[in-house]
């Protein structure tokens, strides 16, 4: 990685963004000693210009980002990483500094849950008890709530509808789970499919 420092004055803006659900959570910026330190903690530490001194995040809250991935622009003088937070981001209590509460890219963060129940063999957990069962037992079960839906579709109730949605999706991770397959390898099949634009 070949960050321009110099371009920028000594410090490049850095985007955090969380691993799991893409959502971005805050932007600070980074000299070289930041950077290399992030690097070897993989814990994300900043240059903080109010303090004008390295500044580890969540050195005083816990609140810590680990690092998951660094990736740099085009133009050597932007860093985007990918972290796993550790609690809020934002000083406020907000998961991101931009105050954008949303459910996008929650799949993938309740993707990591079900695998979670499943390694750690929780025996309180319907999720781990239900992958114990077996593929057939999970593939059964993401048919019942299948016509579960497709009965909720021909009513009215939008809620019961949104619910029975749910519990598929969420059967569904189970079974892939099962198949020892990830959400992101369906998102490549549906990728493949995209229809390119006509020249």
């Amino acid at each position: 990685m070949n960050l321009d420092f110099n371009k920028t004055n000594g410090l490049v803006p850095v985007i955090i963004q969380d691993y799991r659900t893409f959502q971005v959570l805050m932007l600070g910026y980074m000299n070289e000693e930041a950077f290399l330190k992030t690097q070897q903690e993989s814990r994300v530490t900043f240059f903080s210009r109010s303090k004008n001194r390295l500044w580890t995040k969540g050195e005083s809250s816990g609140n810590f980002l680990l690092v998951k991935d660094i990736q740099i622009d085009c133009d050597n003088d932007t860093i985007l990483i990918k972290a796993e937070p550790k609690g809020p981001t934002c000083h406020t209590g907000s998961s991101t500094c931009f105050g954008e509460e949303t459910a996008k890219g929650f799949l993938y963060k309740l993707e990591e849950t079900i695998s979670q129940r499943i390694n750690e063999n929780d025996e309180k957990s319907y999720t781990n008890a239900l992958f114990k069962r077996g593929i057939n037992k999970v593939a059964q079960k993401v048919g019942e709530e299948a016509i579960e839906l497709v009965i909720e579709a021909k009513d009215n109730n939008d809620e019961l509808f949104k619910n029975e949605a749910a519990d598929l999706l969420y059967h569904f991770l189970i079974l892939l789970k099962a198949k020892n397959m990830k959400l992101e390898d369906i998102e490549l099949i549906l990728k493949n499919r995209e229809k390119k634009p006509l020249s």
